[in-house]
């Protein structure tokens, strides 16, 4: 079975002017921590004081990681037995302009969990729940497999940056079995600017995700169809890299880091509120969810096919007084028993991401953090896109 997997692309970006904010601004002398814009725009700083993600595990489905980043060294668990042999398979793949098989995961697991370093933990990258331990799985051609792995091995959320066209073996049927163990799947919806369905995001009970600009604008590389459940963070974002112990990608983009954020935000619900299943959570997340005041002047019928229910608003999910509500929550989720369902590995995994730019033309930012305050632009963002392409066969 051949399947083209979707991951992120990077992109170099030039940016005149400045970001201001007016209320929880971080301060930092280092410039790597001050690219962060979504941890500004998300009042992270005032999140922190009710949650970390400290006593939840997330499990980062992926294509290898590099473990001893200077700002996560000390986040990742044990990897599975198979994990080496498909980190080594997938590095076979690599094509022209990727440098290494461990960075697209070890970004991922940044922007969740990085701790930073130095001082404090003042520079380099910090995550959204950065107290949330990483359950690492390279999934390369099993991710059914992994997906089950990670269920029996203490995952609280499961992080699949990844999809391609075609269901994966028994793909959906692991995370059935993870959802009825109570654990939270987010997938991205990948980034080719197309309609057509796409897995793992295709299966019941999956968060669907896609990336939004600093402006509230969906990106334009965004698959969009039934399957986009909640937008974030996804353009002009810094990750670690897997080039080296402190290498970083000053620019990278994609529905994978934005599904990345909201694993992140996940592990943040589940250490408050460490009851609710996958769909209270989800619940939360979209009944959260905001949107911008020119998407809001539309009066777009949620959820909508770019939009989804909206951005990610982690502070409004921690804080709102909302009913738990049914345990399925407002998803569709997946029929039948998921204990007669096979544990067959999956089909192989690859990235084939997608261009984008960023339009510019919102001047609202998304800002979805503490519920008081505004964020200002000033200037103009312009970024040059380019593709960074993989495709595998099992």
């Amino acid at each position: 079975m051949r399947v083209t997997r979707t991951l992120r692309a990077t992109v170099g970006a030039a940016l005149t002017g400045a970001l201001l904010l007016t209320a929880s601004a971080t301060a930092s002398a280092d410039q790597v921590r001050k690219e962060q814009w979504p941890l500004e725009a998300f009042g992270a700083e005032q999140l922190w004081k009710e949650a970390t993600g400290k006593g939840v595990t997330v499990a980062v489905l992926d294509s290898g990681f590099r473990e001893t980043h200077q700002d996560l060294k000390g986040q990742f668990l044990p990897e599975p037995d198979f994990g080496k042999r498909n980190e080594a398979e997938a590095a076979k793949h690599l094509k022209p302009g990727e440098h290494d098989v461990r960075d697209h995961g070890t970004a991922m697991a940044s922007i969740i969990a990085g701790h930073g370093h130095g001082p404090g933990g003042s520079e380099g990258v910090k995550g959204l729940a950065p107290d949330a331990k990483i359950l690492p799985v390279p999934e390369y051609g099993s991710s059914g497999q992994a997906t089950r792995w990670a269920v029996d091995h203490g995952a609280d959320v499961i992080n699949m940056s990844y999809g391609g066209a075609g269901q994966a073996g028994d793909e959906c049927a692991s995370i059935a079995y993870a959802l009825s163990k109570g654990v939270v799947v987010v997938a991205g919806v990948g980034n080719d600017a197309a309609t057509g369905k796409t897995y793992p995001v295709g299966c019941p009970g999956a968060i669907g995700v896609g990336a939004v600009d600093q402006y509230g604008a969906a990106a334009e590389f965004n698959n969009y169809n039934s399957d986009t459940d909640l937008l974030a963070p996804g353009v002009k974002i810094t990750v670690a890299s897997g080039t080296s112990d402190t290498g970083y990608d000053h620019a990278a983009q994609g529905s994978s880091d934005a599904t990345a954020y909201v694993s992140a935000a996940a592990a943040l619900l589940k250490q408050k509120f460490p009851d609710l299943t996958p769909g209270q959570i989800a619940n939360r997340l979209v009944k959260t969810a905001g949107l911008a005041q020119p998407q809001k002047a539309k009066h777009l019928n949620l959820p909508d096919p770019h939009y989804g229910y909206g951005f990610l608003q982690p502070g409004p999910a921690l804080r709102k007084t909302l009913a738990a509500g049914p345990k399925e929550g407002p998803l569709p989720m997946p029929k039948g028993d998921p204990a007669e369902a096979g544990a067959s590995s999956g089909a192989s995994q690859g990235e084939d991401a997608g261009q984008s730019s960023d339009n510019g033309t919102n001047k609202a930012f998304l800002y979805g953090g503490i519920g008081v305050g505004a964020l200002v632009a000033v200037g103009v963002v312009a970024l040059v896109a380019s593709a960074r392409r993989r495709k595998n066969t099992g």
